[in-house]
């Protein structure tokens, strides 16, 4: 298992206490951040997230990037 893989897989035991680091380490690990308007929004191959930054990050937004990443 690579770097990257433990860290998705320690992400998805548990998704209702990421730190806002982690959470955005995670999304330049697999793509990159856009930030500007209200929200930042993570890119992540043709596929975009927009999320709140406050801490920890909600689960349904750690959900989503989880079947983000999964599904490249």
């Amino acid at each position: 298992m690579t770097k990257k893989e433990k860290r998705l897989q320690k992400l998805g035991q548990n998704i209702r206490n990421v730190s806002l680091e982690e959470f955005e380490a995670i999304i330049n690990e697999y793509g990159h951040i856009e930030f500007g308007g209200r929200h930042p929004k993570a890119i992540i191959g043709n596929r975009v997230l927009a999320y709140k930054r406050k801490n920890p990050v909600g689960p349904w937004y750690v959900e989503e990037l989880i079947s983000m990443i999964q599904s490249l």
